[in-house]
């Protein structure tokens, strides 16, 4: 059951598809004081929380407290409040089950149990939102309702779920090729390359470097037909600059963001001086969508939106503000206190809180501040593209992630998890965001894979691919002036072409789970706890994760390990894919174990009774063929498995003919119906 509460006079985000009736009175569960715009709830002990979809810490989230708001942190920690994305859904699981949804554009904050251990308390900045409070027959049901009102998620092109390769940047066509040539002499599968903001004429939006790539569609043509496809950046920021058309048409027609007097707001971002397009304004939006038809006239099929917080490396006005103060600093002896306060002035510049109060959107002819709507920026610069997508090319599936996001931009795009560090401690965060992120219907994602910031190690990058091989987006990608980290730098070359060649003989059973989530309304990741909720040991494992029916999964994530704990709630069959080819299968009783797992090992757990599909592999997507399987089966009585597939290019997701059931008995016979 879902029951809607309306608080204050709502900023209509447009995040829900169908709204339940609002509902006076009592919110069940929770304490509503207006005055302190707060809800609360008394936990106990055994409580759990989950949800918040893109976040740090645990899958349970108590301990700890969140902001929802979007921030550029690329150094993000332990201690990090915010990052990306604002995902305002969690579940209480313990002597009540029930979900809970804010739709709410501003900033929030989570304290679950960080002020005191027994309370869960949710402060609003202001008293304008929806509550929707979600009951349910357990977790995974709770998440299904929730699911089914928020819409279905996005599909991506089938092309999107091979391996892609990327970093800031790639210079010009003669590096790209490189990329291209070297995996593919290697045997290194391949499927994307991504085009940072070196792309583009000195980081101008939807224009392109014609010194660095003088015949864009011809080479995007060549790369095409060696089954690579080039997926450019859109950063959210356009350049202030006479002459540019897409500024000079967006300012002639008001469709930027202005200060509170009228005048354009101006930030610097990648091109320097810039200003923001008002995604929340539906002219400005369609506008902008439509921008992307230069890079769809090229051949493209396929971007990435980044920026789009918005992140802002400094305003106009602070500027000119921070450099007339510092300069009363000159000639002083500067002790600890006046050292700070010069370092805390530059430092300030950068996303500064006030800033964001500075400018407006038009909403629906209202003026609406920034700050009161900070979150829903990101997800509407990658709604315009997606509703721009189907004017343009209503017969295709475009592939779109964007780095911020809110609850309802699933349904036109990924995202990934940004700017992460090549950290140990990062692929346990990257596995632990996963179900989060799926529970508020994001299901295609996936982490910056050998990490984007920071100097990456041989081990680290192979073990973050024997995780990136399970998520839908597999993209390695790093920052300019780190260590080189594509697959073929690196001394164990076997290792690497063996790991992610694994990922096209898991497509099968990848694309089956991911677009069954997508129809289904599921979760394609989760916790141990949701399928065993009765077993306490299961319900506190936190870097084990079930993929779909039939797989549970868990990889290493700590410098120098051979192997890892793990626990089966249940009798399993562990299955061990070797560099040399080889695969070895071993069943274990239910209880904790110790796996070795090598270097270039990836051990998966099949679950009894399930049998996972397989292909032989192939170089790219386009390789791999879909009918002639193979299974991974652990059988005791009789395997059943629906097997979802289409041509992953048109849009018919629904038509049975994709579905097909696969059955295997206990003698290994198969048949398909």
């Amino acid at each position: 059951m879902i029951r809607r509460f309306v608080f204050g006079e709502m900023i209509e985000t447009e995040a829900i598809l169908e709204k339940p009736q609002a509902e006076g009175g009592a919110v069940p569960f929770l304490c509503v004081d207006e005055e302190a715009m707060t809800f609360s709830y008394s936990m106990e002990d055994s409580d759990r929380v989950y949800g918040l979809g893109e976040n740090v810490r645990g899958m349970n989230k108590r301990g700890w407290i969140y902001e929802s708001k979007c921030s550029d942190n690329p150094d993000h920690q332990e201690d990090t409040r915010a990052l990306y994305g604002a995902h305002n859904f969690l579940v209480v699981d313990g002597k009540e089950q029930f979900g809970i949804f804010l739709d709410y554009p501003g900033i929030l904050t989570f304290d679950v149990g960080y002020t005191r251990r027994s309370e869960l308390k949710i402060t609003a900045s202001d008293w304008n939102l929806d509550l929707y409070v979600i009951t349910g027959e357990n977790v995974k049901d709770i998440v299904k309702q929730f699911r089914h009102l928020i819409g279905r998620s996005f599909v991506v092109p089938m092309w999107a779920f091979g391996y892609g390769q990327s970093r800031w940047s790639y210079m010009n066509e003669d590096e790209v090729r490189e990329v291209a040539n070297k995996h593919r002499q290697l045997g290194i599968p391949l499927d994307s390359v991504y085009l940072d903001i070196d792309y583009m004429e000195r980081y101008k939006d939807f224009t392109l470097n014609d010194e660095a790539f003088p015949e864009f569609e011809k080479f995007n043509e060549e790369m095409k037909e060696q089954n690579i496809h080039l997926v450019p950046i859109i950063d959210a920021g356009v350049k202030q600059e006479e002459g540019y058309s897409v500024y000079e048409e967006g300012l002639e027609k008001g469709y930027f963001c202005k200060k509170e007097d009228g005048t354009p707001f101006v930030a610097a971002v990648w091109p320097g001086k810039a200003l923001f397009p008002d995604m929340l304004n539906k002219e400005a939006r369609d506008w902008f969508g439509d921008q992307y038809k230069f890079l769809l006239d090229q051949g493209v099929e396929g971007f990435w939106n980044d920026m789009n917080e918005p992140a802002i490396f400094y305003t106009e006005d602070r500027l000119n503000q921070v450099m007339e103060q510092l300069g009363e600093y000159k000639g002083k002896n500067l002790d600890l206190n006046l050292f700070w306060e010069f370092k805390g002035l530059v430092n300030g510049l950068s996303n500064n809180v006030d800033d964001y109060t500075k400018f407006y959107h038009n909403m629906n002819g209202k003026k609406i501040r920034h700050d009161r709507v900070h979150n829903l920026f990101g997800y509407n610069m990658t709604r315009a593209a997606g509703e721009a997508f189907e004017r343009l090319e209503p017969d295709k599936r475009i592939l779109m992630f964007s780095r911020s996001s809110y609850i309802g931009m699933h349904r036109y795009g990924g995202i990934w998890m940004g700017d992460n560090k090549s950290w140990w401690s990062h692929i346990l965060m990257n596995l632990r965001m996963l179900p989060s992120l799926n529970m508020c219907g994001f299901l295609y994602t996936g982490a910056d894979l050998g990490g984007f910031g920071s100097d990456t190690t041989e081990d680290l990058v192979l073990r973050w691919l024997a995780l990136g091989i399970f998520t839908p987006l597999m993209r390695n990608h790093a920052a300019l002036g780190t260590r080189v980290q594509e697959a073929y730098q690196f001394e164990d070359v076997d290792g690497f072409r063996h790991i992610i060649g694994l990922r096209y003989k898991l497509l099968p059973y990848l694309y089956s789970e991911y677009m069954k989530a997508v129809l289904r309304d599921e979760m394609m990741f989760r916790p141990l706890a949701f399928d065993y909720p009765e077993d306490a040991r299961a319900v506190r494992v936190e870097d084990q994760l079930l993929l779909g029916d039939g797989l549970m999964i868990a990889p290493v994530y700590e410098q120098n390990a051979e192997g890892r704990y793990v626990y089966l709630p249940e009798r399993m069959k562990l299955v061990r894919f070797k560099k040399d080819g080889s695969c070895e299968e071993e069943i274990l009783e239910a209880g904790d174990h110790y796996v070795d797992v090598a270097l270039t090992d990836v051990v998966v757990f099949v679950r009894p009774d399930h049998l996972i599909p397989l292909s032989k592999g192939g170089q790219c997507v386009a390789d791999v063929d879909f009918e002639d399987l193979q299974y991974l089966s652990f059988v005791e009585n009789e395997a059943v498995y629906e097997y979802y597939h289409d041509d992953g290019y048109e849009k018919d997701y629904e038509n049975p003919a994709h579905m097909c059931v696969i059955r295997m008995e206990k003698d290994g016979k198969v048949c398909r119906e």
